[in-house]
């Protein structure tokens, strides 16, 4: 799998949800949480499976901007309704919203943020997305970027 560094707008998009590594499937159902996890960048925000989640900068304002390729390699975290997602200890449910995506579905946000995986964390605790092309980061429980 090609993994792309810089990402671009516009088009339509993969739109998996993993469970241990990085895999096509359904939009997470009222089942699906997010939590916090010990990791060398301090806590950070994964899914209920332990796979790390991340924010892209040209993101902010809440307006999810990878498709197309960049979605293939970072693949948007769907979720229909924001208020189904159970929020880990520590972590602030009502942080918890949905934006629309371009290509369809709803993209689950965290403080305003739209959440994604990376394509290449094969395992739980993987952060090989933390500062890629200098804009895809790790989340602190507070839902701020952790850009070291």
């Amino acid at each position: 799998m090609a993994i792309v560094a810089g990402c671009a707008s516009g088009g339509s998009g993969s739109t998996p949800v993993p469970t241990a590594a990085v895999e096509p499937s359904s939009p997470p159902s009222g089942d699906f949480g997010i939590a916090l996890a010990d990791s060398d960048l301090g806590q950070i925000l994964v899914d209920d499976a332990g796979v790390t989640l991340y924010g892209f900068t040209p993101d902010d304002g809440g307006t999810p901007t990878c498709y197309e390729g960049c979605a293939a390699a970072w693949p948007p975290v769907l979720a229909d309704d924001a208020a189904a997602v159970q929020a880990g200890a520590g972590l602030d449910a009502s942080l918890l919203t949905t934006a629309d995506r371009t290509d369809g579905g709803k993209q689950l946000l965290y403080n305003g943020w739209p959440l994604y995986y990376f394509a290449s964390d094969r395992a739980a605790g993987d952060t090989k997305g933390q500062g890629v092309g200098g804009n895809w980061f790790v989340f602190d429980a507070t839902g701020d970027l952790v850009k070291q």
